[in-house]
């Protein structure tokens, strides 16, 4: 573990340092990601202008449920986006040998080689639109609910993750996973969402077979209502489950990949 930890260290620090090459593309990805979450957040402002519940959820509530969404996204973004996707174009144009080539499990060294600052420095402002929501609602959550609330927060990144190795190692079968990024954006949209808002379909995709729903539902449920041991262990589960899955469905995917001397 102290290796890999030193391995993710280098890779952090170089991508740090290439950023601050390039400080006036660092600033306007950050100030889009920025400008992206303010959109969302005015757009609830202006929903609540008009009614007083949505699926029995207040204003507040719905912010804190999209700030917790925004939260889980930004750390996606930050610490695996860059390079998950970048997996699918290094099998497509053979560079992924340089990866095999690695003294360490090509899965971690493949999925963690890029760090993205402005995707974690936006997360710092999810967590401030999760504490002014809960400021809000006159919430005053136990060091319990706290922790739990991040263990379910890392157990939703866990969920996230997964279901972007499985779509992009889809790339071993078909050569190309464009349009993937795409897709997923529009998959997470429902993240914002409250759990009640589904029903029939909707509710068993969403929220059952694709829990895209609950990643950011569980925690969000926590700070509000307080520890829950079912809402803990389903979500944890759940997060197993798909890691579990992914990484089955990426080493089959693996076998199946022709390098660039073959």
């Amino acid at each position: 573990m102290r290796h890999y930890l030193n391995v993710w260290l280098a890779s952090a620090r170089y991508s740090i340092v290439r950023t601050l090459m390039f400080r006036g593309d660092f600033l306007v990805w950050s100030l889009v990601e920025f400008f992206w979450m303010s959109v969302n957040l005015l757009l609830i402002s202006v929903i609540y202008r008009h009614t007083q519940s949505i699926a029995g959820w207040s204003q507040y509530q719905m912010m804190l449920l999209v700030g917790t969404s925004m939260l889980i996204q930004r750390f996606l973004m930050g610490f695996f986006w860059s390079s998950i996707f970048d997996m699918g174009r290094n099998v497509r144009t053979g560079n992924f040998d340089f990866f095999l080539a690695q003294p360490g499990n090509i899965m971690f060294m493949t999925t963690t080689r890029k760090l993205d600052p402005d995707g974690l420095i936006n997360a710092v402002v999810a967590g401030g639109v999760v504490a002014y929501a809960a400021h809000q609602l006159n919430l005053h959550p136990s060091l319990l609910d706290l922790g739990m609330y991040a263990g379910l927060v890392l157990c939703g990144l866990v969920i996230h993750y997964s279901i972007l190795i499985l779509s992009v190692s889809a790339v071993f079968w078909l050569t190309s996973a464009q349009g993937v990024e795409g897709g997923y954006f529009t998959l997470t949209e429902f993240s914002r969402l409250p759990r009640e808002a589904f029903k029939g379909v909707s509710n068993a995709l969403f929220v059952w077979f694709l829990p895209v729903v609950v990643v950011s539902n569980a925690p969000a449920r926590i700070l509000l209502h307080g520890f829950d041991l079912g809402w803990a262990l389903w979500l944890a589960g759940l997060a197993a489950g798909w890691f579990a899955l992914a990484v089955f469905v990426f080493y089959r995917g693996l076998r199946r990949y022709a390098s660039a001397s073959s």
